[in-house]
């Protein structure tokens, strides 16, 4: 790890905590060691794990705990998103860092560089990355492809009036939410929320904001992921949300091993 950062006092950090006691203790011991948490408000909010993760942020002296009993059948990325907006309607700070649990920041510098783009435009709503893991050229090419054929296939079908499923995009738009810096200033003048449409937090705002004038910027996933490690999915694998031989559970255990032999 590089010398540890001393982050603008604007600055605040979220993280969303669900039934997931290796990879939370793991991030959270990485921002400590990396960060001046005496000076940064680190905020996180459990969504009624009732397990030992939840028992291990208690121990946490440094941390803003919030407990919050989502209602049933909530789904995982609404539970998400109404997490965030507890801590966004708390937070005094001009910004605010968005961390998953399954985020390791190896290099607590790309908080400063992001704060960096987001000063200097204050047009600039959010800092992010499209991609919440780097696959290296040729793999992002060959599933550019891939998708993009899918892509032009259904649109074709559609237009021969053939039923099929909706076409999705075969490039991403929309800043993942794994490490996102947002300017809080921003989204509270315009009476936004993460929680909008029920979509996925953020993705609203992503729309909305352009039209009003303001910027998103994207960090390439090539110079994100010099400083950190991100488990995609990481949470659903922690709780077994996919089968024993699944590639995302193969990749998370690949990550856990690869972290825990460096501590």
């Amino acid at each position: 790890m590089s010398e540890r950062v001393d982050c603008n006092p604007s600055l605040s950090i979220v993280l969303v905590n669900y039934k997931s006691l290796e990879m939370t203790s793991i991030c959270m011991d990485l921002i400590q060691q990396g960060i001046n948490v005496a000076e940064v408000p680190v905020w996180v909010v459990d969504n009624d794990s009732n397990d030992a993760s939840l028992e291990y942020l208690k121990s946490l002296d440094w941390i803003h705990l919030i407990e919050r009993k989502p209602p049933s059948q909530e789904a995982g990325f609404m539970a998400h998103g109404a997490a965030l907006d507890m801590v966004l309607d708390k937070v005094t700070t001009d910004y605010l860092l968005l961390l998953h649990t399954d985020t390791f920041i190896h290099d607590p510098s790309i908080v400063n560089i992001m704060l960096e783009k987001c000063i200097a435009d204050d047009k600039v709503v959010a800092v992010g990355c499209l991609e919440p893991v780097n696959r290296g050229l040729p793999q992002a090419f060959w599933r550019y492809v891939i998708r993009g054929t899918k892509y032009y296939f259904r649109r074709l079908k559609i237009a021969l009036g053939i039923k099929t499923r909706a076409p999705k995009l075969h490039y991403e738009i929309y800043l993942k939410s794994f490490c996102a810096l947002w300017n809080v200033n921003i989204i509270k003048q315009h009476g936004m929320t993460f929680s909008m449409a029920d979509r996925i937090p953020g993705y609203e705002m992503q729309d909305r904001l352009p039209e009003l004038g303001y910027k998103f910027v994207a960090i390439s996933p090539r110079e994100m992921f010099k400083y950190l490690d991100h488990i995609e999915k990481g949470t659903v694998s922690a709780t077994n949300g996919y089968k024993k031989n699944h590639r995302k559970v193969k990749s998370y255990q690949a990550v856990l091993n690869k972290l825990q032999s460096k501590n």
